[in-house]
């Protein structure tokens, strides 16, 4: 029986989960984002004056839109559905929230990989004898005789 290679199941589970949908409303995955953005430095500016608010309704909502002032570096955030506001960091703070982002999605990737390479089906015993005080394979124990 021709059984598919696991780099095709990986990336067919990863689609099929990533098809679900999220049991978080939008907006609570908006809150959550903004959470780290400020756990990341960026500061929230309410549009509370109508020409704040006019700003704010030109911009892409719940995307960063690099802004340069005095010859510094700003991103700006607009959230018009949860907050009605700007978030507004530098690019220290946009690093660090890049940095976060990153490192949710390896620790997503590494649960949902340990989920699909359940061990109790893994069979150690398969590959040979092993000890961790040698730090290799037990010589003429394996298998093919390592």
């Amino acid at each position: 029986m021709h059984r598919p290679p696991l780099g095709f199941l990986a990336v067919l589970s990863f689609g099929l989960l990533t098809m679900l949908p999220s049991c978080e409303t939008a907006s609570q995955q908006i809150e959550g984002k903004e959470d780290h953005l400020a756990a990341a430095g960026f500061f929230q500016k309410p549009a509370d004056t109508p020409e704040r608010q006019a700003m704010l309704n030109r911009l892409p909502a719940h995307h960063f839109v690099r802004r340069v002032k005095n010859d510094h570096v700003f991103y700006v955030y607009s959230d018009p559905l949860v907050c009605d506001c700007l978030y507004v960091g530098d690019e220290a703070a946009y690093s660090r929230y890049q940095q976060y982002v990153q490192a949710q999605a390896l620790a997503d990737e590494q649960e949902m990989t340990a989920q699909m390479y359940d061990d109790a089906q893994w069979n150690w015993g398969a590959w040979g004898a092993w000890n961790p005080a040698w730090g290799n394979w037990d010589p003429g124990m394996g298998p093919i005789g390592w």
